[in-house]
Parts: C-alpha cells; sequence; structure tokens
C-alpha cells in the first residue's frame, strides 16, 4: 500500500549493506581544525552502517555485514545496529585489530575533513572464509562502497560477497563513497572504484565523485552519462542542496532538494541511499516507472535534508513520520 499520495511503501525485503563501521570523533566546536578543537564526542558511523540504519529508521528491513574489533568499540557498534533493528549476525570480530576510528572536523560551511585510524583497523581484515553467505543470498539487494576494495584481504571478501549477491539475484547498489585520504593514491582510487563499476545495477555518486571519476568539472548529463553502462538499471548523482539527478535506459531528470537549516551534511547521502533502496526493495520495477520514481527519489531527497539539520549521522537519520511532515510542508 502507498502511504503519503503515490510514495510506494517500504519494503520487507532483506537490505544487506556490506562494509565499514567505525567511530567517528567530531570535535565539540564546529568550525575548527582538529588541532584547534578543544575536545571531541564520539559519533558512530561509516557508510555502510549508516545506510543499513537508515533502511531500519524508516521501517525496512537491514542487516550489515563488516568486520569490528573485539574491543569496547567494537561491541558499541555492534550494540548500536541491534539497538536500531539492523541485524548484526554477519559481524566477525577480530582480537588483533582495533575497530577503525576517524577524526572527523566540520569547517563553518558544515562540510567536513577527516583523519583516520586503521593501520590495519579489524574492517580491513575481513577474509572472504569469515562472510556469512547464507546472510547474504537471502537479500534482495547487497549494497556496499569503495572502501573495502582498499586493501586485502577485505578486498576478496568484497568480491566475493558481491559475487555470491549477484548469483542469488540481489540488485547490486554501488554508493562509491569516495575517502581519498585512505586510498594511496588518486590514480589507484580511480581505477579500484571503476573496476567493479560493471558489476552493480544501481549506482549512486555525489557530484564531487562524478567530477574526480570524469576528470571533468561539469556536472551536467553529458558527463553522468559517460559513466552509463549497459547492465545499469540507474544511476543517481546528489546535487547537495540542488537535489538529485537520475538516468536510466529510458528516462532521465532531476528532482528538487527541500531547503532545511543545515548544520552537519555527516550522513545525508547514506539517508538517501538507504530510503531509496528501502521503497524499490519489494518492486524494483519502479526504476522503470518514471512517475514512481520521481516520488520515491522526492522521498529520499527529504531523508537527505533532515539527515543535515542535526550533529552527527546516525542520531539524524529520519524516521518515515518525519519525512512526510517535511514533504507536507514544503507543499503547503
Amino acid at each position: 500500500m502507498a502511504l503519503n499520495n503515490a510514495i510506494p511503501a517500504t519494503g520487507t525485503g532483506l537490505i544487506v549493506s556490506f562494509g565499514e563501521m567505525l567511530i567517528d570523533f567530531v570535535p565539540t566546536v564546529s568550525g575548527v581544525s582538529l588541532a584547534e578543537a578543544p575536545g571531541f564526542l564520539k559519533a558512530p558511523g561509516g557508510a555502510p552502517a549508516n545506510v543499513a540504519i537508515a533502511v531500519a529508521r524508516i521501517g525496512g528491513n537491514a542487516a550489515f555485514v563488516g568486520k569490528l574489533g573485539d574491543d569496547e568499540f567494537g561491541h558499541m557498534l555492534a550494540g548500536i545496529l541491534k539497538e536500531n533493528g539492523v541485524r548484526a549476525d554477519g559481524i566477525p570480530f577480530d582480537k588483533g585489530a582495533r575497530t577503525a576510528l576517524a577524526f572527523v572536523t566540520l569547517r563553518a560551511d558544515g562540510e567536513r575533513e577527516f583523519m583516520f585510524y586503521r593501520n590495519p583497523s579489524a574492517d580491513m581484515l575481513l577474509k572472504p572464509e569469515e562472510l556469512n553467505l547464507e546472510l547474504i543470498r537471502s537479500a534482495k539487494v547487497f549494497h556496499y562502497g569503495s572502501i573495502s576494495l582498499i586493501v586485502e584481504p577485505c578486498r576478496s571478501a568484497h568480491l566475493k560477497a558481491m559475487e555470491v549477491a549477484k548469483e542469488a539475484g540481489c540488485l547490486l547498489s554501488y554508493d562509491p563513497n569516495l575517502r581519498l585520504p585512505l586510498w594511496p593514491s588518486p590514480e589507484e582510487a580511480r581505477k579500484q572504484i571503476l573496476s567493479i563499476w560493471d558489476k552493480a545495477d544501481l549506482i549512486k555518486v555525489s557530484d564531487v565523485e562524478l567530477e574526480f571519476l570524469t576528470g571533468s568539472d561539469k556536472i551536467d548529463d553529458a558527463s553522468a552519462l559517460s559513466l552509463w553502462h549497459p547492465n545499469l538499471k540507474l544511476l543517481l548523482v546528489t546535487v547537495g542542496e540542488h537535489g538529485s539527478k537520475y538516468y536510466t535506459k529510458n528516462f532521465h531528470g532531476s528532482v528538487d532538494a527541500f531547503h532545511v537549516k543545515t548544520i552537519d551534511t555527516t550522513g545525508a547521502g547514506d539517508s538517501f541511499v538507504g530510503s531509496l533502496l528501502a521503497k524499490i526493495v519489494d518492486d524494483q520495477s519502479i526504476l522503470e516507472d518514471e512517475p514512481r520514481l520521481r516520488e520515491v527519489l522526492k522521498f529520499a531527497n527529504a531523508c537527505g535534508a533532515i539527515t543535515t539539520t542535526k550533529k552527527g549521522a546516525i542520531p539524524a537519520l529520519p524516521k518515515e513520520e518525519d519525512v512526510f511532515n517535511l514533504i507536507k510542508e514544503s507543499s503547503a
């Protein structure tokens, strides 16, 4: 049943999100460098984990697959997933490596700078044989990023998980989530991000990632379509306060953003993609039906917008009623 006019109901099919979960340490004061920060608050994060919680927050069915350290922070993160209704039976714990940490500073404009502690962290040490294949095979959608491609053995685990998901008939969803400081070089980042490009059914990139991957400074249709591949069902480009652009085999267009008071952009893209996946998981024909896809993207844009109105990703991820309220207010 569709709620709120034409927006499809959240699906019940399982969405498995694969990759890293970590702790962001965020300065207590915005607009300062890491060195100038008087103190830090810990905020759970990691794009694939944010996506899983975004799905669950609007009533969807989500699981997270990734490795955590067998330490206080690792068990805290697994606990946060469970508290938020995300299945954690795909998480092994590493006794030898710590859970990853990132120090994130918010510049005065709400954008972020990162400094990572991963040498190596537990997420990088996930081995193919540690994957919960039964969980992955039971998914309708398998979602992943590119950070898990940076080093072995996690890279092999990532490729194996994708292969198993594809064989099981999952929709493969890819958000590269570029974090240049984690890669040996920009060239290596581009090469590896594109190495799995043609496997995905659905790809979401930001305007910054589009520029990076194409080498063009234009955010236009030609630039986006240069990333198209024949097996792709939907390519999405998020353009911050300008909303999102969508491309399929038969149509393309854009959906306006919702205007809100932005405090922190962390997790906005994850909220966008998680809510989109939750709305299409049970009915993938939406990807070929432009009016219904536009309604879903409107909902996803609203989710992304709400996520920017609070500090931190996970606390800011909206419930469905918050999203309907924003859509209603904006159309009034």
